[in-house]
């Protein structure tokens, strides 16, 4: 993939608006921003767009928002973007966008492409959103993780005997899931489920440091999205216990998540306590071992380095490329 893998950048808009560049690399959308960054430079990228395998629609909804604009005026600026590059290129008619992507993380990638049929329905979409319930199409786009990075403490691991605690979650309750976490376990005494968000940035870094002590940490779909919930679990070392019914995850179709988390369904929420206390302590050894293994996997850098997230989700797209015929 390294040597044969080439993606056109659509070199069309100004980037001092919404276009070639992302509106920053920390916080839930850093991995829009780092991916942004990151396939400029990268080996990947080609000048020639006869030698591509891919076209990147490099158009920064984040950054948009940033700026104050409405999701109205978000959709029509991205439909006369895609149709500008429709009409002053040949490119999209030969497969009517299949070989065709744009990045996006969070929510505000969903509600200001929504609107853009011919975008979302045709074009792979690499995002955070990887929710069955807004659209997403397995076989065609790509779950991208959600991470904050910079990360606030070190990666865990190695450190089975701190971790006392059965399981932990905190967050808000903008979900079903949620809701019923909460009301059911927030009074147990093994399991540490707060009724409320701990604030990443409180003092002593509470919330990060209870990954740390913790042997499982919940990890229910939200609103529409994968948390970042999901790759701080990883690199805090704490198995991550997946409580969704309508989520691809990141990576899926390279990594075995059954080897390093517990996939749940949202029913089972109400034996979760027991669910994770039947789990031999030689399956959570397993599973956190591995667990260290693929930490890197959801690592952003910059520059990139193999393996990170970036190749990862190259590799994802390389996939999809390989089943997209002219």
């Amino acid at each position: 993939m390294e040597r044969r893998f080439k993606v056109y950048i659509y070199p069309d808009g100004d980037p001092n608006t919404f276009y070639q560049t992302p509106r920053k690399l920390t916080g839930k959308y850093a991995s829009e921003g780092y991916f942004f960054q990151n396939i400029r430079d990268s080996i990947f990228r080609t000048h020639d767009p006869n030698q591509a395998h891919l076209f990147f629609i490099p158009i920064s909804c984040h950054k948009m928002r940033g700026k104050g604009t409405s999701y109205e005026n978000m959709t029509i600026i991205i439909q006369n973007y895609v149709e500008s590059l429709i009409s002053n290129y040949p490119y999209w008619n030969r497969t009517l966008g299949a070989d065709h992507f744009f990045v996006t993380c969070h929510d505000v990638g969903v509600r200001a492409t929504e609107g853009v049929l011919l975008l979302v329905k045709n074009s792979i979409r690499v995002v955070c959103s990887p929710s069955y319930d807004v659209g997403f199409i397995p076989h065609k786009d790509v779950a991208l993780p959600q991470v904050l990075q910079p990360f606030a403490l070190p990666a865990g691991g190695n450190d089975i005997e701190n971790r006392t605690t059965l399981g932990f979650w905190a967050g808000h309750r903008n979900s079903k899931i949620r809701v019923i976490l909460a009301r059911v376990w927030q009074n147990d005494t093994e399991l540490d489920i707060s009724n409320n968000r701990i604030n990443r940035a409180i003092g002593p870094l509470i919330y990060q440091k209870r990954f740390y002590n913790t042997k499982f940490c919940i990890c229910p779909g939200g609103s529409q999205v994968n948390s970042a919930r999901i790759a701080d679990s990883i690199h805090y070392g704490c198995v991550p216990v997946i409580l969704s019914n309508y989520y691809d995850l990141p990576f899926n179709d390279i990594l075995d998540w059954h080897k390093f988390a517990v996939i749940l369904k949202e029913h089972d929420v109400y034996q979760l306590k027991q669910i994770l206390k039947d789990i031999p302590d030689a399956e959570f050894v397993a599973l956190h071992k591995n667990l260290v293994k693929v930490q890197g996997h959801f690592q952003w850098n910059s520059p990139p380095i193999r393996y990170d997230a970036f190749h990862m989700v190259m590799y994802e797209l390389w996939l999809r490329h390989n089943v997209i015929k002219y």
